[in-house]
């Protein structure tokens, strides 16, 4: 895709365990970039138990975005200790506050 960026929200928080693998197995087939666990408007957030399912799926080359429900350091230092690279959160602000 020219140096595009692929990401793709699985929405997790509705999805069994087996159909994240699933997911995620799609992913890897559509050489996707990053997967990222929810938009954090359906189902549950992003949980720690998600995001490890997530990046033991994925090569490493590909990324896991936890995303819905991060409203906190210590919660956002988990899912990065989890596995995700990058996170999506409205309350990036006083997260950093609290650093």
């Amino acid at each position: 895709l020219h140096n595009k960026k692929v990401k793709v929200i699985i929405e997790s928080g509705l999805l069994s365990e087996d159909e994240i693998k699933t997911a995620c197995k799609i992913c890897i087939d559509a050489n996707a970039d990053f997967v990222k666990t929810s938009t954090g408007m359906l189902g549950a957030g992003a949980t720690v138990e998600v995001v490890k399912l997530i990046r033991g799926c994925l090569p490493q080359h590909m990324q896991v975005k936890a995303s819905g429900g991060i409203r906190n350091k210590i919660f956002a230092l988990d899912l990065i200790t989890a596995g995700a690279e990058r996170l999506g959160t409205s309350a990036g602000v006083s997260i950093l506050n609290e650093a």
